[in-house]
């Protein structure tokens, strides 16, 4: 276990059914269960971690750049490692950890990259520690350091229950159907900016659920939405799946236009895709596309194999879309051979 390092890789998922408001913001509670789709690793996290007693102190790297430590470590590193060090505890050990981290797509931009980010770093600790827990409650540690983190430890399509305790014992993901089930339906990613947000999720959440008075109705219709949509996986009915997703992203984004004062996550770029997504599918009669936005302004259009190039195509038109991507439908986090960790960065972060 000590002095080996470990590698992982996981992505994000992008929810079909969107979690916005919580009841508890230490834990991480929603006020809402949802549901996402696993992205595949086009998008992905790959973190590298060592635990030795070799190493003066807990150091943590990511995308190339050392964090912050000390009084000047920000709030959300700081809980970051305290729940790193809870896994340490359970593990028996003491010893510090050394973490590098990049991801390979843009950072606070509404692509979930703490979710893919925050997954990958509690499966690999899991593996270093040799902990051997169980998904359900590697997802319940991931929701701790970012709420939808704990959908994206999960592959193929996953279902995170609000739960109802206090204490988030029975908040925690778990796979509805694994990739293979559905294995044609993808998400065509349309980057519209890559700024960070001027409200971070953590604050918008707050927001909403104090200032919109929408709000109130939000949590039961996204319950209902939760289950309509299972119902609709399982019988693999796009028509009806992709209604659903549609709304329940306009109706999250009404409760943050609805907040005071409003949030406005969506640019121009966003409405014309919604747009030009409403008319593809009125041409073809029925729902062949989706749109869906996150917190954030890029849009991911969830479709099916077949109309790839026709949604590509009519993105591409579309000025001020910078960058179009297709991801399948990904299977989770897993062990990667890479290793981020030099053996000069060992050196520099061992004792003499």
């Amino acid at each position: 276990m000590l002095d080996k390092i470990y590698t992982a890789r996981g992505s994000p998922n992008i929810a079909l059914i969107k979690y916005w408001g919580r009841r508890d913001d230490a834990l991480n509670l929603p006020n809402n269960s949802s549901i996402s789709m696993t992205l595949d690793d086009n998008l992905n996290t790959t973190t590298s971690i060592i635990f030795s007693d070799k190493i003066k102190s807990d150091a943590v790297y990511i995308n190339g750049s050392r964090q912050d430590s000390g009084a000047l470590m920000s709030e959300k590193l700081s809980f970051t490692i305290s729940i790193i060090n809870k896994m340490k505890e359970l593990a028996g050990t003491k010893s510090n950890f050394l973490m590098v981290s990049k991801n390979s797509f843009p950072s606070d931009v509404g692509l979930a990259s703490s979710a893919s980010g925050a997954a990958t770093l509690v499966y690999v600790a899991n593996t270093a520690l040799e902990l051997k827990l169980p998904g359900k409650e590697l997802s319940k540690i991931a929701r701790q350091i970012s709420g939808s983190a704990c959908r994206s430890i999960f592959g193929g399509i996953v279902r995170w229950d609000r739960g109802l305790m206090p204490d988030g014992s029975d908040s925690f993901a778990e796979q509805i159907v694994p990739k293979e089930y559905w294995a044609d339906l993808i998400d065509v990613i349309a980057i519209t900016s890559q700024s960070k947000k001027k409200v971070p999720s953590s604050e918008g959440h707050k927001i909403t659920v104090k200032t919109s008075p929408l709000y109130r109705n939000r949590p039961s219709f996204a319950e209902d939405g939760v289950k309509r949509s299972i119902d609709a996986i399982k019988k693999k009915d796009f028509d009806t799946l992709a209604e659903l997703i549609m709304r329940d992203s306009n109706n999250m984004h009404a409760t943050m236009l609805d907040s005071w004062p409003p949030i406005m996550y969506l640019n121009d770029v966003s409405r014309e895709i919604i747009n030009a997504v409403d008319g593809l599918n009125k041409a073809h009669g029925q729902n062949v596309a989706a749109y869906t936005f996150d917190a954030g302004p890029n849009a991911h259009i969830i479709t099916l194999q077949k109309h790839s190039a026709e949604i590509k195509e009519a993105l591409s038109k579309i000025p001020g879309v910078q960058n179009v991507m297709v991801s399948e439908m990904g299977s989770g986090p897993s062990i990667s051979e890479e290793r981020l960790i030099s053996d000069e960065m060992l050196a520099a972060n061992e004792t003499a």
